[in-house]
């Protein structure tokens, strides 16, 4: 898919869970960025980015991934990803070819062009011309790898400040660990589901009706425990309120 604005060509990674799970973030994402000028494509051949297998040690799949990830995305201006976990595993990938220097050379020509979505919105476009509404309170998850490995934060707050009739609430911790860190949810889903309860409770305490992150699988877990719980606070992707895009909520929350 490629749309024609005359601005910078951007290569969208949707990302598995994004494609798999919620489609609806990966539109808004291309709606945001097309807004801002951008020519967007998402290329073929893109799957998987390899952090699973890198988080696992299994490196030899992880770099098979990588370089499939690097054919299909080299030839953009900017990598643009809805997903601060994925961004920084592309930012990672000249660690995994030291044995290979002339993949170890494009790996970082890509890494250094590619951004997590709220970041290069703001940080490269120097863009925050939104026009959305969402006539709600709200409250926002600081997602782990998005925050302290790209230093995602101040980034998607200045583009909430934007949203007519958003009220954005706050909560304790926020920059806490949800519980859901890829596969450690599954190895240690005790700790994992304490985690979650302790996430809900500062959301519940703000009284926000929705809570929003950039990280869906953050999001995932979040809304799951919430569903569980029989909670009314919606979740959505930052991507989706900034675009004006937020018919029900993720997990199946009623709007």
């Amino acid at each position: 898919m490629s749309v024609n604005t005359g601005g910078p060509r951007v290569g969208l990674f949707v990302t598995c869970l994004v494609d798999l799970l919620r489609p609806n973030v990966g539109f808004a994402a291309v709606k945001l960025l097309e807004d801002a000028g951008c020519r967007v494509e998402v290329p073929g051949g893109l799957t998987c980015c390899g952090q699973p297998a890198y988080n696992s040690g299994d490196l030899t799949d992880a770099r098979a991934l990588a370089k499939q990830t690097i054919q299909a995305l080299e030839s953009c201006d900017y990598v643009v990803l809805p997903s601060g976990s994925c961004a920084g595993m592309l930012r990672l990938y000249p660690e995994l070819f030291a044995a290979e220097p002339a993949w170890q050379s494009r790996a970082q020509q890509l890494a250094e062009r590619s951004y997590e979505l709220t970041s290069f919105l703001v940080d490269v476009l120097h863009w925050d011309a939104v026009e959305a509404e969402f006539p709600a309170s709200a409250t926002y998850h600081d997602a782990c790898s998005g925050l302290r490995q790209l230093g995602v934060k101040r980034q998607p707050r200045q583009l909430l400040d934007k949203v007519s009739g958003l009220e954005l609430r706050e909560m304790r911790d926020t920059e806490v660990c949800c519980g859901f860190g890829g596969t450690f949810c599954v190895k240690y889903p005790d700790i994992s589901t304490r985690m979650v309860d302790d996430k809900i409770a500062n959301i519940a305490e703000t009284g926000a009706q929705a809570v929003l992150a950039g990280e869906l699988g953050c999001l995932l877990n979040i809304a799951g425990r919430l569903r569980r719980q029989g909670s009314p606070v919606r979740a959505y992707h930052v991507a989706e309120v900034l675009a004006g895009m937020t018919d029900d909520g993720i997990g199946g929350e009623e709007a």
